[in-house]
């Protein structure tokens, strides 16, 4: 098995971060997400932080895909916010829930370096969102310095800024979220989905669909 990615993602709201939400494209944030569970499912452990916007959304993409998607995705949630947890935090059968500190700030902050200490990750993964997307940019670099930084920044809001901050950054010509993924992740579409991650070949070589596999 290889791979860990993590997923940076959210719904930039009017009245908490205006200038965020200004540049934020809903129906590309959505789409992005799509393509992220397409992408990944079956071949790469998808990790992310839970929000209550992109919590919901995962599951229902995931559900239909045929997995046991439980095995394929990590969801963090801080104890901090029991009060708020999305019922759909119960489908995932794997929460890891990290300690309630004293304030949010700190919370958030030891969910984040738990997340970023537990993996070593291929990449990281930026799609929409508000300061909290910058926040994690920036203490991702850190903690993940040989990690690629993917910034989709057509998504526009924190995914955009934080992609004005890289000396290459990817533009996407169109809304075709997963080519996109497939290019820059170095995940061939050939690549078989698997059940579990411990039913995946360690070699990718061996996990390519051939002439006469069932489907």
């Amino acid at each position: 098995m290889t791979g860990s990615i993590f997923l940076s993602a959210g719904i930039p709201d009017p009245t908490r971060g205006p200038t965020y939400a200004e540049s934020a494209d809903p129906v590309a944030i959505t789409s992005a997400i799509s393509a992220v569970v397409h992408v990944l499912l079956g071949r790469r452990i998808l990790v992310f932080g839970g929000q209550p916007a992109i919590t919901p959304m995962i599951w229902v993409m995931a559900e239909h895909m045929g997995i046991d998607y439980g095995a394929w995705i990590r969801l963090y949630q801080s104890l901090y916010f029991q009060d708020q947890f999305p019922e759909d935090n119960q489908k995932y059968n794997n929460t890891v829930f990290t300690s309630a500190e004293t304030d949010f700030p700190t919370s958030l902050l030891t969910m984040r370096k738990q997340i970023l200490s537990d993996f070593e990750f291929d990449a990281a993964i930026f799609i929409g969102g508000m300061k909290g997307i910058e926040e994690e940019f920036d203490l991702f670099q850190e903690l993940q310095p040989k990690a690629k930084l993917l910034p989709i920044s057509s998504t526009g809001g924190g995914a955009l800024v934080v992609a004005q901050k890289l000396p290459d950054p990817v533009v996407p010509e169109s809304l075709d979220y997963v080519m996109l993924l497939h290019n820059e992740l170095k995940i061939s579409p050939k690549e078989k989905r698997y059940q579990r991650p411990d039913l995946q070949p360690s070699d990718i070589a061996s996990r390519m669909w051939q002439v006469g596999d069932a489907p």
